[in-house]
């Protein structure tokens, strides 16, 4: 356990400030993607800086929502009709989870995996979340799960918000 030094205090806050600049709208629109809501994240992402602080272990840890957990929980709640209830019972188990496998070390096998598989996973994850996401940039509302999200794409084109899609266009220009 890393002992209370006031010598860190100026950089742990100012870690924390940037962290949380970072961390709010990404726990924002991952709520969003999630199809919980935008309140649903913010919360997520408040919980989990509790949990974080209890049961992490090293030194530079900075913990929010990822991409990953928000397709495996906008999947529970499709798959379990919108039940906000059943999807936060997948949460918690999958927390729990994650706490034991933390206590078995399970995680030196990471090394174990090729490097083009998580790489596919993750690029997986990327374009999930993309398709998902194709609505809401041109103003129409988000489908739930990607398959939805898939059929939908011919018909969003013909209920097409111009005004959203020029705002949405312009800004992931300004990010580049």
């Amino acid at each position: 356990m890393r002992a209370l030094r006031f010598t860190n205090l100026k950089g742990d806050f100012f870690g924390g400030l940037t962290a949380g600049v970072v961390a709010l709208p990404l726990a924002l629109a991952f709520g969003v993607a999630s199809g919980a809501g935008a309140a649903a994240g913010l919360y997520g992402a408040i919980v989990l800086g509790f949990i974080a602080a209890i049961f992490g272990g090293t030194k530079g840890q900075i913990s929010g929502p990822t991409g990953p957990m928000t397709v495996v929980f906008a999947s529970a709640l499709a798959a379990f009709g919108g039940s906000l209830e059943m999807a936060m019972a997948v949460v918690l188990v999958g927390g729990l989870l994650q706490i034991l496998f933390g206590l078995l070390r399970t995680g030196t096998l990471i090394n174990f995996i090729p490097y083009p598989v998580i790489s596919g996973f993750m690029s997986g994850v990327g374009v999930i979340i993309i398709i998902l996401q194709l609505a809401p940039l041109i103003g129409v509302s988000a489908e739930s799960s990607p398959l939805n999200a898939l059929a939908a794409l011919p018909k969003l084109f013909q209920d097409m918000n111009t005004q959203a899609l020029f705002l949405g266009v312009a800004t992931l220009l300004m990010s580049l």
